[in-house]
């Protein structure tokens, strides 16, 4: 059965998508079939990796609604054992579509539960912020992998996601945990980053990966030529980064197996 892994960060501009994408690319690299599920309505996931997303006729939305089925929605990338769920602006009003379906929480859940045996991992890329989209992600997930930016706000809003993850834990998914947390925008020249990495370490009990991703212009390149770091720059920092931090990903899914 395939490992869900959430990533999620309701704070914006924390390296989510970029970890999402990236992470799925690069465990695609080590040989693992992958699906990458954008639940985020700006779609960035969906663009990064080439898709136009304001030509399709069928994405996440439309099969949250049961308007297509999964084989309609799932789109085959030009990077071997990478499939995508993919996403656009038509999310934007899921939320509101989403108030009057009974069992609302577990539609995310109900679709992957279907395809877990084609997949080793589901990488699902959340929006930023703790709404009904991502209420649906981590209960259909197994782990939430958290990224935090190396700067000086780097614990504001922490402790309301860690609540968020406890209550889902409590009433919706009783067998959810977080995968661990991984700094991101590291900058090796500034002292900050280094004392941001240590307070979070001496305030927050949850695994931490050894993988610390730089801030990178190839990484931050990337996207915007419709690929994932590993394909744009192999030999960049933030390529050996996230390959390394597959190597981790696939690590701690061995020894909870």
């Amino acid at each position: 059965m395939a490992k869900i892994i959430a990533v999620a960060n309701q704070k914006g501009g924390v390296g989510k998508t970029t970890t999402s994408t990236n992470l799925a690319a690069c465990l695609a690299e080590k040989k693992k079939k992958v699906l990458l599920v954008d639940i985020d309505p700006q779609g960035n996931a969906t663009s990064g990796l080439g898709i136009e997303k304001h030509d399709l006729e069928n994405t996440i939305y439309e099969l949250l609604l049961g308007e297509c089925s999964f084989e309609d929605c799932l789109v085959e990338t030009e990077f071997d054992r990478l499939s995508i769920l993919p996403a656009n602006e038509n999310l934007a009003g899921a939320e509101i579509e989403l108030i009057s379906i009974e069992g609302r929480e577990y539609l995310m859940k109900n679709i992957l539960k279907k395809v877990g045996e084609k997949f080793d991992y589901v990488i699902i890329d959340c929006p930023p912020s703790l709404n009904m989209l991502t209420v649906n992600a981590m209960t259909s997930a197994d782990s939430v992998l958290v990224p935090i930016q190396c700067e000086y706000y780097a614990l504001e809003g922490l402790s309301q996601l860690m609540y968020t993850i406890e209550l889902i834990k409590k009433r919706l998914n009783p067998d959810l945990y977080i995968e661990g947390v991984v700094f991101t925008m590291h900058d090796s020249r500034t002292n900050l980053s280094l004392q941001v990495i240590d307070n979070v370490k001496n305030n927050l009990k949850q695994k931490i990966f050894k993988t610390i991703i730089p801030r990178n212009v190839r990484l931050a390149e990337a996207p915007s030529f419709g690929l994932p770091i590993n394909k744009y720059d192999s030999r960049s920092s933030g390529s050996f980064a996230y390959k390394k931090l597959a190597e981790e990903v696939i690590a701690e899914s061995r020894k909870n197996r």
